[in-house]
C-alpha cells in the first residue's frame, strides 16, 4: 500500500502543479500556457493509467495549439493522443495520430520529434504483430537519435529494436540491443528506461529458458516502475513475472501475478493487455486442472482480441497481423473445448478465428438484407452448407477434420501424422510434403512454366529454399506424395463422403494442396470422382449466400490477355510476351461474343476502371510467386519516364479499393492461388478479389504452361457457356487435359482451384 500511495502522491503533486498553472494561464489570458497545462495534466493522468482522462486533456491542448498556430505544440498533442489511444488498444487511431505528429515534425524541421514519431509508430506496429515494419521504424528512430545526440532516445531505440527482434525469434540479437539500452539508461540516469530494459531482458532470457534469471530482471523492473510511478509498466511487470513462474510450474504464484496484471489492465482500459492477461491466466488454470475457469479465460481473451480488431476495420494488413499475433488464444480455446468432447462447439470456436479480416472486408462490401454477420457461428450457419463440407485444422502432431453432412450433422475425425512431441511438427511435415509434391509433379521441369511467372527468386535462391524445406527425419510419407496427401486428408474421412462434390475449408499448408490430383491406392485421382472447391471459412460462404440477389452482375465480361510489357522491368528483368495468353482471351471472346483487352490496351488503369461493371473477369498474364499479383500494361507516363511498379502491377490493395460485382473471376496467371500463409489464411491476390466482392475465384497453385492453359480454358469456357457451373466446367477441363495426348501430366491440369461459391453464368441475360 505504501508504494501505491507513493505513486498517487507523485502524480497528485504533478496534477496540483498543472492545475495551478492552468488557473493562472486562464486569469492572465495566456492561451498557449493554458494549452501546455492541459498537456501536462494529460501526461500526469496517463502516468496514473487514466488514459480516457488523459485523452480529454490532450484534446484540449490540441484545440488551443491549433487556435494559436503552434504547429510544434499541435504535433506534440497528436503524439500524446497516439500514446493514450495505443495504451487503450485502439491501434488504428494511435497510428493516425502518430502519422500526423510525424508530418508536423518534418514540416517544422524538428528532427528529434521526427525520431520520436518513428519510435511511436514502431511500437504500434510491434503491438499489431508487424515486427518487420516495426524494425524499419525503430532503425530510423535510432539513426536520428544518434544524429541529434539524444542518448536517452538512442537507448530507447535499442530497446525497441531488441523487442522486435525477440518477437522474430532472434534472441541473441535481442539481448545485445537490450543490454545496450540498459547501459545507456544507467549512463543518463533514466530510471524509467532502466526498468523497461530489465523487463525486456527478462523476456528474452525467459524465451531462452533461463526463468530464474528472468524473474530476477522482472523483479528489478517491477521495483523501478513502482518507484517512478508507471502504473501501466507495473501491470506489465506483474504479467511477465506470472509467465516466468508459470514456466517453472509454480502455477499458484503465477496466477497471483496474472490476477494483478489483469486488474491493472482493466483499471487503465487496456483491452489488448487485458486479452493477453486472460490468455496467460487461462494457461495456468488449464495446467492446474481448472478447465471451466480456463475456458472462461480463453473465451474472454478471444473476445477482447476481436474487440481490438474491430477498431482496425479498413486497415486489412493491420487486422491480419493482429490476428496472427493472437493466434494461440484461439487455438487453446478450441483445443480445450474439443478435449472435453464438445465437437460442434469446438467447430464453432475454430471457425470464429478463421479468415476474420476477410469477413470484415466482405461485410463492408456486401449489400444484404440480413443483419451484418458476426464472428459467432450458429447451427443456422451450418444449414447453408453443402453436403461433404470438410473443415480442417492442423495442430501439433495431427490433422483434425470436422465433416459437415446435410448442413446439420457434424462428424469428427483425426489423423496423426507424426509421433514427434514437438510443437507444430504437423505444419512442418505438411510444408515438406507440399515441396515433395511439386518435385514429384515437376512443375518446373521441361515446360514453359516461367512464361506467366513473376518469379523473383534466382535458381540459387530456389535451390536453397528447397534444401531448407527438405526434412531429414523419417515420416509417414509414401514415395508418391500425391498418394500420401490422399492418405492423410481423404482416407480418414472417405467412409463419411457421399455424393460427387467436396468443399474443403483448409488451414496452413493444407491451403496449398492440389486436391484435384490426390491419388488413392488404385491410382485414381480425387477429381475423377468429385467436383472440388475451397472456401476460406464457413461464415465467408454464408455471407456470399446471404448477399442480395442483385449484388452480383448478371452480364458483361472483362477479358484481359498478354498485356504489353516491353517498356516495364520487374525486379531488374524484362518480361516476355505471352502469345498463347492472347490467343486464350481471343478464343474466350469468340465464345462469349466479347472483345478482349490485349497488348497496349490492357493497362492497369483500364482494367481497374472496368472491374466493377462485369459478371466475369478473366486475366491471362504474368503472376508473382509470393502474392499472385499481376503484371499489366503500364499506365501512360511521360515519354522520359520508365514505368515503376505502381504503374503496371495489379496489387492486392488495388483490387480491394474496387467494389467488384463479378460472379466469377478467373486468374489465368502463375501462382494466383499463392500468398503468405497466416492465421488469416492465404493472403494473396485471390483473397483480395473475394474481399472486394467477387462471388468465386478460379486460381492456379503454381507456374502454369502457356499452351496447356489455352487448351484448359477452351474446355472450361465451352462448358461454362453451356450453362454448367464453374465447378462442373473445371472438372470437365481437367478431364479434357488428363485424357489428352500432349497435356495429360498432373502439372498441366491440377494447379487450378475454385475458391468460393459454385456459380453459373447466363450470358444471354442483361442486368
Amino acid at each position: 500500500m505504501a508504494t501505491l500511495f507513493k505513486v498517487w502522491e507523485i502524480s497528485k503533486k504533478a496534477i496540483e502543479y498543472y492545475e495551478r498553472c492552468l488557473k493562472i494561464a486562464k486569469e492572465v489570458g495566456d492561451r498557449a500556457g493554458e494549452g501546455k497545462s492541459y498537456g501536462g495534466l494529460g501526461n500526469a493522468y496517463a502516468c496514473l493509467g487514466n488514459f480516457k482522462k488523459a485523452i480529454e486533456y490532450h484534446e484540449l491542448d490540441l484545440e488551443i495549439a491549433k487556435e494559436v498556430g503552434d504547429r510544434a505544440g499541435e504535433g506534440r498533442s497528436y503524439g500524446n493522443l497516439g500514446i493514450a489511444y495505443e495504451s487503450l488498444g485502439n491501434f488504428k487511431k494511435a497510428i493516425e495520430y502518430y502519422e500526423r505528429d510525424f508530418k508536423i515534425a518534418k514540416e517544422v524541421g524538428d528532427r528529434a520529434g521526427e525520431g520520436k514519431s518513428y519510435g511511436n509508430l514502431g511500437n504500434a506496429f510491434q503491438s499489431l504483430g508487424n515486427f518487420k515494419k516495426a524494425i524499419q521504424y525503430h532503425e530510423l528512430e535510432l539513426e536520428i537519435a544518434k544524429e541529434v545526440g539524444d542518448r536517452a532516445s538512442e537507448g530507447m531505440s535499442y530497446g525497441n529494436l531488441g523487442s522486435a527482434y525477440q518477437s522474430l525469434g532472434d534472441f541473441k540479437k535481442a539481448i545485445e540491443y537490450h543490454e545496450r539500452s540498459l547501459k545507456i539508461a544507467k549512463e543518463v540516469g533514466d530510471r524509467a528506461g532502466e526498468g523497461v530494459s530489465y523487463s525486456n531482458l527478462g523476456n528474452a532470457l525467459q524465451s531462452l529458458g533461463d526463468f530464474k534469471k528472468a524473474i530476477e530482471y522482472h523483479e528489478r523492473s517491477l521495483k523501478i516502475t513502482k518507484e517512478v510511478g508507471n502504473r501501466a509498466g507495473e501491470g506489465v511487470s506483474y504479467g511477465n513475472l506470472g509467465n516466468a513462474y508459470g514456466f517453472l510450474g509454480n502455477f499458484k504464484k503465477a496466477i497471483e501475478y496474472h490476477e494483478r496484471r489483469l486488474k491493472f489492465a482493466r483499471e487503465v482500459g487496456d483491452k489488448a493487455g487485458e486479452g493477453r492477461s486472460y490468455y496467460n491466466f487461462g494457461i495456468c488454470l488449464e495446467y492446474q486442472g481448472s478447465l471451466k475457469k480456463s475456458l472462461d479465460c480463453y473465451h474472454a481473451s478471444v473476445q477482447l482480441s476481436d474487440d481490438v480488431r474491430q477498431h482496425l476495420q479498413g486497415k486489412d494488413e493491420w487486422a491480419i497481423s493482429y490476428r496472427d499475433a493472437n493466434d494461440l488464444a484461439y487455438t487453446r480455446l478450441w483445443r480445450l473445448i474439443l478435449k472435453q468432447g464438445n465437437v460442434v462447439e469446438a467447430l464453432f470456436a475454430v471457425e470464429q478465428g478463421r479468415a476474420q479480416a476477410l469477413k470484415d472486408l466482405m461485410n463492408l462490401n456486401y449489400e444484404t438484407d440480413e443483419p451484418r454477420i458476426t464472428d459467432k457461428m450458429t447451427l443456422d450457419t451450418l444449414s447453408c452448407l453443402p453436403c461433404n463440407t470438410i473443415f480442417m485444422a492442423v495442430h501439433e502432431r495431427e490433422i483434425i477434420f470436422w465433416i459437415i453432412q446435410d448442413g446439420k450433422d457434424v462428424q469428427l475425425r483425426r489423423k496423426e501424422i507424426s509421433h514427434n512431441n514437438s510443437e507444430d511438427v504437423a505444419t512442418a511435415l505438411l510444408q515438406s510434403l507440399i515441396h515433395n509434391v511439386r518435385e514429384k509433379i515437376g512443375v518446373r521441369g521441361g515446360v514453359k512454366c516461367e512464361d506467366r511467372s513473376l518469379d523473383r527468386m534466382s535458381k540459387v535462391e530456389l535451390s536453397k529454399k528447397k534444401s531448407n524445406q527438405t526434412m531429414s527425419q523419417s515420416t509417414i510419407f509414401d514415395t508418391n506424395p500425391l498418394r500420401t496427401w490422399h492418405d492423410v486428408t481423404i482416407s480418414p474421412i472417405k467412409d463419411l463422403i457421399n455424393g460427387n462434390e467436396l468443399i474443403f475449408v483448409p488451414e496452413g499448408p493444407l491451403c496449398l494442396a492440389p486436391y484435384a490430383a490426390l491419388m488413392d491406392s488404385n491410382s485414381k485421382y480425387l477429381s475423377e470422382s468429385f467436383r472440388i472447391r475451397v472456401i476460406p471459412s464457413l461464415n465467408s460462404l454464408k455471407l456470399i449466400k446471404d448477399c442480395s440477389p442483385d449484388y452480383h452482375k448478371k452480364s458483361g465480361a472483362l477479358l484481359v490477355g498478354d498485356p504489353w510489357l516491353d517498356e516495364v522491368r520487374y525486379c531488374g528483368r524484362k518480361l516476355e510476351q505471352l502469345p498463347f495468353a492472347k490467343m486464350e482471351v481471343e478464343m474466350i471472346g469468340k465464345i462469349l461474343n466479347t472483345v478482349p483487352l490485349t497488348g497496349k490496351e490492357a493497362t492497369k488503369h483500364e482494367v481497374l476502371g472496368r472491374l466493377s461493371s462485369v459478371a466475369l473477369v478473366h486475366i491471362a498474364a504474368h503472376g508473382c510467386m509470393e502474392t499472385g499479383e499481376i503484371a499489366l500494361a503500364a499506365n501512360p507516363t511521360r515519354a522520359s519516364q520508365i514505368p515503376v511498379q505502381e504503374d503496371f502491377l495489379l496489387t492486392m490493395s488495388d483490387v480491394m479499393r474496387v467494389q467488384i460485382r463479378a460472379r466469377l473471376v478467373v486468374l489465368s496467371c502463375c501462382h494466383s492461388g499463392r500468398g503468405e500463409i497466416k492465421a488469416e489464411g492465404v493472403v494473396g491476390i485471390a483473397r483480395a478479389f473475394l474481399g472486394a466482392g467477387a462471388r468465386s475465384v478460379l486460381v492456379s497453385l503454381w507456374a502454369i504452361d502457356d499452351e496447356a492453359t489455352l487448351e484448359f480454358m477452351r474446355s472450361f469456357y465451352l462448358h461454362l457457356a453451356k450453362g454448367r457451373s464453374a465447378g462442373e466446367s473445371l472438372n470437365h477441363a481437367m478431364k479434357c487435359l488428363r485424357e489428352s495426348e500432349k497435356f495429360s501430366e498432373v502439372k498441366y491440369w491440377a494447379p487450378f482451384v475454385l475458391i468460393g461459391d459454385d456459380v453459373t453464368l447466363d450470358f444471354a441475360k442483361g442486368d
